[in-house]
């Protein structure tokens, strides 16, 4: 290895650099005080846990992205986190242990064996919010508000909110009466979006015709409010997903009254996290940003393998990923005071640090730096502050 390979960092990790690293540290707060103010309070788990506890209740796909330590001490294995949610959830279900509605946020460093999506982060920092002990749609309608908010906060606009029910895939499938096996290869032909694929799977099935109908359909019910008429139409004969389209229904309609300028999308083939996912699925989306922004659902009963069941919604964002739909944030003016032994001066810099100012104190021959546009003087044997003289 020469002497440049050692400055190089993996592929799909970064380092952030002090411009980036005060603005992502000044957003984190700003986000962290909103979610105080709605309720929310902060948990910090811990970056490794034993693997028993870290890969539960996320399905398979936190298994494939964790990477994976042995504890020197007891010789068990442990897992560096890829996800906080799981954390969260061990902490409501038995950290905590409370009775009823418990609302729990977040911000921390995860790590991925390998990018969830192309030219993804493999070491985001993972800012959320969980709600825990309620089933009603009035959490998951709290939930989503603070999503937006979080979005709105951190200064985007022009919002696009992707929503579906896993309940709809769930109701058609067991409807159909498909096997395990049929299922599982019907679920990857929604995944790749297959059509003629899925057209001739679905001829070979021995089963009715408005149940082949429902499979094939299905696939194409994506887009604006239209789309939960249509699912209604196509599935008036399956109580549990009218029962799901009419939960979308309900809360589109609640965030269309708090966000006017919302923009909705429905796909009521979303299969995003289905192997977790109880419910309401949702994502956002914004213009300069070709993926999901931030994104979450129902998760009911996680806490269950904690030996407490508990209903939750929760969403979760990469602070990274929103710090590069930004612009930078201007280098925030510091005062500079010149070499001094003055005792005097130094209480009177440590007076100005108290007020909120950035003072730098020079060492001997160090020239005022280029983010310092005041300096600290000496006038009439008081010390004041002065504009930086210009070069």
């Amino acid at each position: 290895m020469t002497s440049v390979d050692r400055w190089l960092l993996p592929d799909g990790v970064e380092e952030l650099l002090p411009a980036q690293a005060a603005q992502v540290e000044a957003l984190r707060r700003q986000l962290l005080d909103l979610y105080r103010s709605w309720g929310y309070e902060l948990v910090i788990p811990p970056l490794l846990e034993y693997t028993e506890s870290l890969l539960v209740g996320l399905g398979s796909d936190i298994d494939l992205l964790t990477f994976r330590v042995t504890d020197q001490l007891t010789g068990r294995m442990m897992g560096l986190r890829a996800d906080i949610t799981p954390q969260a959830a061990r902490i409501d279900a038995h950290s905590l242990n409370r009775e009823g509605p418990v609302r729990l946020c977040y911000a921390g460093s995860v790590l991925h064996t390998k990018p969830k999506k192309p030219l993804a982060s493999r070491s985001p920092i993972q800012l959320g919010a969980e709600l825990y002990g309620d089933n009603s749609p009035a959490s998951d309608l709290e939930i989503i508000c603070l999503m937006l908010e979080t979005l709105r906060t951190a200064g985007l606009d022009g919002i696009t909110l992707d929503t579906g029910h896993v309940g709809i895939y769930r109701a058609v499938v067991e409807a159909a009466g498909l096997d395990e096996r049929q299922e599982q290869r019907y679920f990857g032909i929604l995944q790749r979006k297959a059509v003629t694929e899925l057209k001739d799977f679905v001829a070979s099935l021995a089963i009715s015709e408005s149940a082949a109908k429902h499979l094939l359909e299905l696939n194409s019910l994506h887009g604006g409010i239209d789309v939960l008429t249509k699912g209604r139409q196509l599935f008036a004969d399956i109580p549990a997903a009218i029962e799901a389209i009419d939960a979308l229904e309900q809360l589109s309609a609640g965030l269309a009254a708090r966000f006017p300028s919302l923009q909705f999308y429905f796909d009521l083939a979303e299969l995003r996290g289905y192997h977790y996912h109880t419910g309401l699925v949702f994502s956002a989306l914004v213009r300069e940003h070709g993926q999901a922004l931030a994104s979450g659902g129902r998760y009911d009963h996680i806490g269950e393998v904690f030996g407490r069941a508990r209903p939750a919604t929760g969403f979760s964002i990469d602070l990274k990923a929103l710090l590069g739909l930004l612009p930078p944030a201007a280098p925030q003016a510091a005062i500079y005071a010149a070499y001094d032994e003055s005792v005097a001066r130094w209480a009177y810099v440590q007076q100005l640090r108290e007020q909120g100012e950035t003072v730098i104190c020079g060492l001997p021959g160090e020239a005022a730096p280029d983010n310092c546009d005041r300096e600290i003087v000496n006038k009439d044997g008081s010390w004041c502050v002065a504009p930086l003289p210009a070069n």
